[in-house]
C-alpha cells in the first residue's frame, strides 16, 4: 500500500500513474466476524462494546466487477450503522450479506465470514470495471453510500424505492473503514477540493440523509420561514439539519443534552436552543418508566417551544432518536405539521398518542438515506461552501473500536473521523484560496 499512498501524497492524479500502480492481494480493513455474532447475547444495548467486536485485519482484495470501482481510502468516518453492525443489532449484518450473495454470481463475493464495514470515504480511484465511463483512475472522490441494482422499474423514479437498494458498508461488504473499498461507479461524487481528506469523508451519509429528510420533496420539503425542531442538533445528523435550516431561511430549534452541545449550536448560528439535560437544563423526562410516557412533559416542551418562537409550534420535527422522543415529537408539531423520521437510535418501537396526529391533521414521513441525485445535491452544498463538515475528532484506523464506542455512548459531538491511508490530519486540500476564504466557517463548524 506504500506505493499507492506515496502516489496520492505526491499530488499526481494522472490516470496513467494510477493504472500503473500494483494493487496488492490483501488490504487492511475493519471487520466484524460471523462466528462472533452472539458475543453480546443477553446484554443490554448500552453495555455492548464495539471495541471487542471490531477487528483491524488483513483481508483479500475483492474482484472488480462491471460498473464498479476500487478506491484507495484516505479517510472515513463513523456512522451509527457501524455501531449497529458492531453490536449486532437489530440483526446481524451477515443476514444482509447472505441475502445479497444469493442475488447473482457477481454479488456472491459479498457473502463472507467477515464483514468490512463503513459507509463513508474520501480517496482516489485506483481501478474501474467494465462499463465505467464517468470516472477514471486518479479521480479524487467521496462516496454516496447507496448501493442499488436498478433492474426494477420501481427504482427509476427514486432509487431508494428499488427492491435491491442497500446501504453500502452496512448491507454490503467491502466498506469504507479500510485502506481500499469497493463501490459502484454510481456511488462516486467529486471530493470538495478545499477540504482535507478527513473533512471530506465526514459529511457523506449524514449530510445526504439530512438533505432528503429535511429539504427534499421526498422528505419534509422545508421552506423559507419554517420552524424546525431538531433533536440531537449538535450531533452527526442534527448538525447538518441545523445548517440546512439556517441556510434555507428556516428557524431551527435545537434540542441538545448538555450545555457544551448547546454552545455548539449557538456557534453554528442557531439562536433557539433547548438543553434537555437533567442537571443543567430543562430536564425533560418523557417516560415515567419503561412502559408509560408522561404527557405532562410533552406539554412542558411545547410550552418552551412557544416561549422561544413567540407562540409558534414547529412546522417540522426532525426525528431520529425514536422511541425516547417520538411521543413528544407528535405532540409538539403544529396542526398540519410534519414529523419526519429516520434511524431511531434510542429504540425502534415508537409510541405516541394518535389523537394528536389524526385530529390535528399531522403527518409522519419516513425517510431513509438519499438517492443519488439528492446525495449529489447535498455534496454540491459542501463543495460550494454553503454547508460545512462538523468533524469533532479524528482517530486512526487502529483506534476504530474506540471511535465507534464514543458514538455508541454519545460521547462525541458532530462526526467522528477515521484516517485510513492518510498518515496524518490536515492533508488533501488543494484549492487553498477557497479554503482560506472558508476557513473561519470550517473551523466554527468543526468545533461541533
Amino acid at each position: 500500500m506504500k506505493a499507492i499512498r506515496d502516489a496520492i501524497l505526491s499530488g499526481d492524479r494522472s490516470p496513467e500513474t494510477y493504472s500503473a500502480l500494483e494493487v496488492p492481494a490483501r488490504y487492511r480493513g475493519v471487520t466484524v466476524h460471523k462466528d462472533e455474532v452472539d458475543m453480546f447475547a443477553g446484554m443490554a444495548s448500552r453495555d455492548k462494546d464495539p471495541r471487542k467486536s471490531l477487528h483491524v485485519e488483513e483481508v483479500d482484495v475483492p474482484e472488480l466487477g462491471p460498473g464498479e470501482a476500487l478506491v484507495a481510502v484516505m479517510a472515513s468516518a463513523i456512522n451509527y450503522n457501524t455501531v449497529w453492525t458492531s453490536i449486532f443489532e437489530p440483526v446481524s449484518t451477515f443476514s444482509f450479506l447472505e441475502r445479497y450473495g444469493r442475488l447473482s454470481p457477481q454479488t456472491k463475493k459479498h457473502d463472507l465470514p467477515y464483514h468490512v464495514v463503513g459507509s463513508d470515504l474520501s480517496g482516489v480511484v485506483l481501478r474501474t470495471g467494465p462499463g465505467v465511463n464517468a470516472w477514471q483512475p486518479g479521480d479524487e472522490v467521496v462516496a454516496h453510500c447507496l448501493s442499488v441494482e436498478l433492474e426494477h422499474a420501481d427504482g427509476h423514479n427514486d432509487t431508494m424505492l428499488d427492491p435491491e437498494q442497500r446501504i453500502w458498508g452496512f448491507e454490503t461488504n467491502f466498506g469504507g473503514l479500510a485502506d481500499l473499498a469497493l463501490v459502484k461507479a454510481n456511488q462516486l461524487m467529486p471530493k470538495a477540493r478545499h477540504l482535507t481528506w478527513e473533512e471530506a469523508a465526514s459529511p457523506g451519509l449524514v449530510n445526504s440523509t439530512a438533505y432528503r429528510q429535511l429539504v427534499s420533496r421526498n422528505g419534509a420539503g422545508m421552506k423559507l420561514g419554517d420552524v424546525v425542531l431538531i433533536w440531537g442538533a449538535s450531533g452527526g445528523l442534527g448538525s447538518y439539519a441545523t445548517q440546512m435550516a439556517l441556510a434555507s431561511g428556516a428557524t431551527p430549534i435545537c434540542v441538545v443534552s448538555s450545555p457544551d452541545k448547546a454552545e455548539i449550536c449557538r456557534k453554528m448560528g442557531a439562536e433557539l436552543v433547548i438543553d434537555r439535560s437533567r442537571d443543567t437544563g430543562e430536564g425533560y423526562t418523557f417516560w415515567k418508566d419503561e412502559n408509560n410516557q408522561d404527557p405532562r412533559e410533552w406539554k412542558r416542551l411545547g410550552a418552551k417551544i412557544r416561549q422561544l418562537t413567540g407562540g409558534k409550534d414547529p412546522d417540522i420535527v426532525f426525528e431520529h432518536p425514536g422511541r425516547e422522543t417520538f411521543g413528544a415529537s407528535v405532540f409538539v408539531a403544529r396542526k398540519g405539521g410534519t414529523i419526519v423520521t429516520c434511524a431511531s437510535t434510542s429504540g425502534f418501537m415508537h409510541e405516541y398518542d394518535n389523537r394528536y396526529l389524526w385530529m390535528s391533521l399531522k403527518r409522519i414521513v419516513g425517510s431513509h438515506f438519499a438517492n443519488y441525485r439528492e446525495a449529489w445535491e447535498a455534496n454540491d452544498l459542501i463543495d460550494r461552501g454553503l454547508i460545512h463538515p462538523t468533524l469533532s475528532k479524528t482517530y486512526s484506523l487502529d483506534q476504530v473500536g474506540q471511535a465507534a464506542y464514543d458514538v455508541h455512548r454519545n460521547l462525541h459531538q458532530g462526526k467522528v473521523g477515521v484516517l485510513a491511508l492518510a498518515p496524518q490530519t490536515g492533508l488533501g486540500a488543494t484549492d487553498l484560496k477557497k479554503r482560506a476564504e472558508l476557513l473561519p466557517a470550517i473551523n466554527r463548524f468543526s468545533d461541533a
